[in-house]
């Protein structure tokens, strides 16, 4: 049967949107299945996380500006504020998770990694060993929240667990988690990145904030990551604008000054130079 989720007007949902449709849910956490074709035509963020687990699927999720092919045994991770929309097709099996921002919070270390790095890489293939152990504590999640007197604790103590399979299978799928989890230096400066890219663009104030030379923050992203600093740098702006772009009605203008650039002109050669067309001609594709 043919789903088209429902159109809204704002940019940003919250998760009370969802609790109609919820299987099984507290006012922290929701589980949802995800059964048949399933179509989000208009990108937009949520203001909460979501885990997606697919067990049988094809489509198209795109999150970011991004088009991820969906399949079999794979687990998809949304932080708040990432833009998304999909065009899943007939047949489609799958099971999500919808966390508030608080409850996320109690079980986020068992994410080994910087939540960059899971944003950068939302779509983890998983083997069918892994995936048989996320469903079965997305499975026994559902089954606590049914009970009048679920145990809050519990369903924690499960949402780590599926945070720590996840976080292996990413291990495995993605060298540049390896290279974070093993260089502090690169993971310290990916997450100061991620904390003033709007302001600062400047390899220098990085180096400076991480007590090494310029030169040196070069040669580590280009030895470990293959990328110069400033391109890390220029990605998450990247990314971001396309956000704005997509999500907001603000003005190129107001856009650029919004990611701290001095006039119009220079964000769009910018954005143009990250993306191939202007703001203006990716905001109409979109």
């Amino acid at each position: 049967m043919h789903k088209t989720e429902r159109n809204h007007s704002v940019s940003v949902i919250g998760i009370q949107e969802f609790r109609d449709d919820q299987f099984a849910g507290s006012e922290e956490i929701l589980f949802n299945e995800l059964h048949g074709e399933r179509i989000i035509e208009k990108p937009h963020s949520h203001d909460f996380f979501t885990i997606s687990l697919f067990e049988k699927a094809k489509g198209i999720h795109s999150i970011d500006s991004i088009d991820y092919p969906i399949n079999d045994y794979q687990v998809h991770v949304l932080f708040p504020e990432q833009m998304h929309k999909w065009d899943i097709k007939a047949g489609t099996v799958g099971y999500q998770l919808m966390i508030e921002r608080t409850f996320f919070e109690r079980f986020a270390p068992y994410f080994r990694f910087s939540f960059t790095n899971y944003q950068n890489h939302p779509v983890i293939q998983l083997s069918k060993t892994a995936f048989e152990l996320l469903h079965y504590e997305f499975d026994a999640i559902k089954n606590e929240l049914k009970r009048s007197d679920f145990l809050t604790y519990l369903i924690n103590a499960r949402a780590a667990v599926i945070a720590s399979i996840i976080s292996r299978e990413a291990e495995y799928a993605f060298t540049e988690f390896k290279v974070y989890q093993s260089n502090s230096r690169l993971a310290a400066f990916n997450m100061l990145i991620d904390e003033f890219f709007k302001q600062e663009k400047s390899v220098t104030f990085y180096a400076n904030k991480l007590n090494i030379s310029a030169n040196y923050l070069n040669v580590l992203c280009k030895k470990h990551l293959k990328i110069s600093a400033t391109q890390l740098i220029q990605q998450r702006v990247g990314t971001e604008a396309k956000r704005l772009l997509e999500s907001t009605d603000l003005s190129i203008k107001e856009i650029a000054f919004e990611l701290g650039f001095v006039d119009h002109a220079y964000f769009s050669n910018f954005f143009k130079s990250q993306t191939g067309i202007s703001p203006t001609e990716f905001r109409k594709k979109r």
